[in-house]
């Protein structure tokens, strides 16, 4: 008689099961974010002095409004979401990480608290790259295109909005080297790909630059050359991740 107790092989299980094993898992990274995205609501107004910072320190800033009753209100929900957003980072990857474990070997799964620390560190430097460079580069350029007679008068909502977006982005943009060892350990993406393809790559970093900066030289170059240079450590990390599975399948075959 089989046994009802047995263990189900997390390879072997059904498609099913594994779309509900995706569903609870962003169901905790969702319910966590929303708890510090809570905890963190008190804080918003320490958080909005810190993303006005760029624009106040300018000579000539920009006179910050809003214009609606709930305006002011909806701004520190949404710093208080990505302030959650962001605090939650280490528990996602977590979950994601147990997510795919299951497709990892024994001596893999013990990287996951490094791999967590990596990620979540990528994303924090990309992110501060963006407030301390991209962002007091872009602003000045911006303003710079107003007039004697007309002068910058930004709602609130969408200077927090754009800052917000450029942080992010930026963030998910220095996962590129975690993203490269990951699909190069898996064996989906290889360094020879990425080498064979470099100049269709830098292009469409480039163009990539352009649409989400503004259209002047510096702040694309801001964000291109950064994005060139993670393409070619991500290329080395390839490169890497390759001989340690060739080597973890030579194990395999030897045992």
């Amino acid at each position: 008689m089989p046994e009802k107790n047995k263990k189900i092989d997390p390879k072997e299980m059904p498609f099913l099961d594994h779309l509900e094993e995706l569903r609870r898992r962003i169901l905790i990274s969702l319910g966590v974010t929303m708890a510090f995205m809570i905890a963190f609501m008190p804080l918003s107004g320490f958080f909005l002095d810190i993303l006005t910072l760029p624009n106040n320190r300018l000579k000539e800033p920009a006179q910050l409004i809003y214009l609606k009753p709930a305006g002011i209100m909806m701004v520190r929900m949404e710093i208080g979401l990505v302030a959650g957003l962001i605090a939650a980072l280490p528990v996602i990857f977590y979950q994601l990480w147990k997510f795919i474990s299951p497709g990892l070997t024994p001596k893999e799964r013990k990287m996951v608290m490094p791999a967590i620390m990596i990620t979540t560190l990528c994303f924090l430097i990309g992110s501060a790259f963006c407030y301390f460079i991209i962002i007091p580069t872009i602003l000045p350029f911006l303003y710079s295109m107003s007039t004697e007679t007309i002068r910058p008068q930004i709602n609130i909502s969408e200077y927090i909005g754009f800052l917000l977006r450029m942080i992010l982005v930026s963030g998910l943009i220095f996962e590129l080297p975690v993203l490269s060892y990951f699909l190069s350990r898996v064996g989906i993406l290889k360094p020879e790909f990425m080498k064979k393809y470099r100049r269709y790559a830098i292009v469409v970093i480039f163009v990539f630059a352009a649409i989400v900066t503004p259209p002047d030289p510096v702040s694309q170059s801001l964000m291109a050359v950064p994005l060139t240079v993670l393409y070619e450590i991500s290329i080395w990390i390839s490169v890497i991740a390759v001989k340690k599975r060739q080597q973890a399948e030579a194990e395999t075959d030897n045992a």
